[in-house]
């Protein structure tokens, strides 16, 4: 981590890295129950996907959801995938396979924010 390294920090980044789906900021907060307050969770995240370890993905339901970067930077965000929330479960998850989009000229692409919802493999 490029910022100092806390104990609210690494708390709340070996969760996200434990985590088999993205998570909401709610969900992180229920289970630090009691280690960290709403606001200290809120820096937390914010600080990461700033430093480019973590990525948000806002949801149809409202939400935003935080998943672990892999091959991104300060600033320089690398999340042209698909992401799936379960109308079920209310899962959501990172889809590995890269999207490609061609842009018209003269456009400048800098983020992509895909959705797609359905049941997953376990609910379907």
């Amino acid at each position: 981590m490029k910022r100092r390294n806390t104990p609210a920090k690494q708390a709340v980044y070996d969760l996200l890295r434990s985590s088999k789906a993205a998570l909401s900021q709610e969900d992180i907060e229920q289970q630090v129950k009691g280690s960290m307050d709403r606001v200290t969770v809120y820096r937390v995240l914010n600080s990461f996907c700033e430093d480019g370890h973590v990525h948000k993905i806002l949801s149809d339901d409202g939400k935003y959801y935080f998943a672990v970067c892999l091959n991104c930077t300060e600033g320089r965000h690398h999340h042209n995938h698909f992401h799936f929330r379960c109308l079920a479960c209310g899962k959501v998850e990172c889809l590995e396979k890269e999207v490609k989009v061609s842009m018209p000229g003269g456009y400048r692409l800098e983020s992509v924010n895909c959705l797609l919802t359905g049941y997953c493999s376990n609910c379907a």
